[in-house]
């Protein structure tokens, strides 16, 4: 083979090599995956409220951020009213706590500048349940969120050695109608979750 020939087949080489690189180019520019849409802030997204509703003779715990003067407990009154330094009269009951909270900021605004404010139930008074019949105290106790019928007997003091379980009832009044709810104790207490009800407040348990 003569230079001229050898020259020639160079630069075919050389051709062929410089195609192959800008077709591998071309295709990985293709394939290259588009940037993915950015996910939405888990921040942004809405919280659920507690579903508590204020009432009276609950205590409430109000807590002003860097106002420890404005802070502290406060007692529902029979009138939904809680009395606060600065405000006076709030109107408390029938509110959940995060619109209380919310209320008291947008008051506060006329004496302090951006105010932050949390309120917490610390006792709850205004929602009662009744036990009548063969349990250790009768009477009213306070009914706590998701209350059940096992636990209001224990906090009553359990049921007495004269107790017919099997006859244990719940008088509920919905709608103005008062309905009979029969127990099966001993099942729910075997761990039947089904049988172990959540108490409304009014409800009265029953243990002949």
């Amino acid at each position: 083979m003569n230079r001229r020939e050898v020259f020639v087949v160079a630069i075919l080489a050389l051709s062929l090599s410089c195609h192959a690189q800008d077709s591998a180019t071309v295709g990985n520019s293709q394939e290259q995956p588009q940037p993915l849409a950015p996910l939405s802030d888990p921040a942004s997204s809405s919280r659920s409220p507690t579903a508590y509703v204020i009432g009276a003779s609950d205590l409430l715990s109000v807590t002003v951020w860097k106002e420890t003067a404005l802070s502290g407990e406060f007692l529902v009154r029979p009138d939904g009213m809680i009395s606060m330094p600065l405000l006076g009269d709030v109107h408390a009951a029938g509110l959940i706590p995060s619109q209380l909270g919310n209320e008291i900021e947008t008051r506060l605004k006329k004496f302090i500048q951006n105010p932050n404010v949390n309120v917490e139930i610390r006792q709850i008074h205004s929602k009662v349940i009744y036990l009548l019949g063969e349990v250790g105290k009768r009477g009213p106790i306070d009914l706590a969120p998701g209350m059940t019928l096992l636990q209001a007997i224990s906090s009553a003091g359990g049921l007495t050695d004269y107790a017919n379980s099997k006859k244990i009832y719940i008088l509920r009044t919905s709608s103005g109608r008062q309905e009979k709810i029969p127990v099966q104790y001993k099942k729910a207490l075997k761990g039947d979750s089904a049988l172990n009800l959540v108490l409304q407040s009014g409800d009265t348990i029953v243990v002949p």
